[in-house]
């Protein structure tokens, strides 16, 4: 399980889920609508390090970070 923590203007809460890359993430937030549109935007960070890559290796008890433009992202 990986924790998915969403900052800023998008207010959702921290959700735990079992994948194994971002690309698997991106499925899962997409049929979320108010997800959804934040996608294109955010950057993202493991274990806060922001990355680039979609086909990253997630570990058990990794944290993914959404970062909306507005905080830095």
């Amino acid at each position: 399980m990986v924790e998915v923590e969403f900052l800023g203007p998008i207010n959702k809460k921290s959700m735990q889920v079992d994948i194994n890359n971002l690309s698997q993430l991106g499925i899962i937030l997409k049929k979320e609508e108010k997800l959804s549109k934040w996608l294109d935007v955010c950057a993202v960070a493991i274990n806060d390090k922001l990355i680039s890559k979609n086909d990253i290796k997630l570990n058990n008890g990794d944290k993914i970070s959404l970062l909306p433009p507005i905080c830095g992202g």
